[in-house]
């Protein structure tokens, strides 16, 4: 094992996190968990794994599930489609979860990193992940300046961490730490270089470069949307509906929806087309609760207004299947965070 690699998983047996998942060596429970850890961070993940893995205890009970409630047990993590990939994939393997690399990685939303950690992990499969906190703990370390956001960055990384990996039992005891060791020590901002194990042969320190790697080759793009929810009451029961377009959310239930491509006030909102014609009617009472409400996604920043709509019958004219919902059951729903945010600020279930 070379200095690199050793003193990582030095470091590891001393400083390792206690996670649930690292208790067994079965793999659905290792895919479950890093599926969850793909775009969440452990202390947010780690609440949702345990609830998750009661409900679903094995591939059997996931596949048997309704949809609908595995996306209330995922509502709160974001990414939905990763639910909606645990479902599908859980399917397809008719009770038993695959064995080898190859079919690891066809599993729906398993790609090259969370294949190579189960079947490391798992079966002690000689595969080297690399994640967000590889690509950090590398290219500050030797100084790579190739960025991580292409196909050449990616391949090169993907190539030194495979050299980098430990023969035999100690490969997953490497991931594990190298992963760890980019969570818990050299972390994006302020990493604790001055106890740092690699201190002595970290070209970032050396240089005094250490929050320019990763290199990234092109920056992130992020676009504004517009939305304005309706909450349509009648009679003690409420509107929601599923959102089914290959969009943000898809499999969620939201309230009534109109999106505008720019900030449109109240008193102009009702000016839209989108708007039925029973909003506008004199029998809806309108009330606008707030507006404003920023919500950050990756590349998106949601900007809301909220509407209460009270009216006396059901209209048949939405355009869209609708659900109405007794306003007591609406926590049985999966909603997206934006929207639960919004009802609890309201009491609104």
């Amino acid at each position: 094992m070379n200095i690199f690699s050793e003193a990582i998983v030095e470091w590891y047996k001393e400083y390792k996190r206690d996670l649930p998942w690292r208790e067994s060596s079965d793999p659905y429970r290792i895919w479950i968990s890093e599926i969850i850890l793909q775009q969440t961070r452990v202390a947010q993940g780690y609440d949702y794994f345990l609830r998750f893995i009661k409900r679903f205890p094995d591939v059997k009970a996931l596949a048997d599930a309704d949809e609908d409630e595995v996306m209330k047990y995922w509502q709160g993590l974001g990414y939905y489609s990763r639910a909606r990939n645990l479902h599908a994939a859980a399917k397809s393997m008719n009770g038993v979860f695959p064995e080898t690399y190859p079919e690891v990685l066809a599993l729906k939303g398993v790609g090259e990193y969370t294949a190579a950690a189960i079947c490391s992990f798992a079966y002690g499969m000689p595969y080297a992940v690399v994640d967000g906190n590889v690509y950090r703990v590398l290219s500050r370390y030797y100084g790579i300046e190739e960025p991580i956001d292409t196909g050449h960055g990616k391949k090169y990384f993907a190539a030194m961490a495979q050299e980098l990996l430990p023969e035999g039992k100690e490969a997953a005891d490497y991931n594990q730490a190298v992963m760890d060791f980019g969570a818990m020590q050299c972390v994006p901002k302020s990493p604790k270089c001055e106890d740092c194990p690699l201190i002595d042969g970290c070209a970032a320190f050396r240089d005094r470069r250490i929050q320019e790697f990763p290199v990234k080759s092109r920056a992130l793009t992020v676009t504004e949307r517009y939305l304005h929810y309706m909450y349509i009451e009648v009679g003690g029961e409420v509107a929601v509906f599923r959102r089914e377009s290959n969009d943000i959310w898809k499999g969620l239930y939201e309230p009534f929806l109109i999106e505008t491509p720019a900030a449109c006030a109240p008193e102009n909102l009702l000016n839209d087309e989108k708007v039925p014609s029973f909003i506008r009617s004199d029998k809806a009472v309108m009330t606008y609760l707030c507006g404003g409400v920023r919500h950050q996604l990756t590349h998106r920043t949601l900007i809301c207004d909220f509407y209460k709509v009270e009216l006396a019958d059901k209209p048949d004219d939405f355009g869209r299947s609708v659900c109405w919902v007794k306003k007591e059951e609406l926590s049985n729903y999966a909603f997206p965070r934006l929207v639960v945010m919004l009802f609890e600020k309201f009491g609104l279930w």
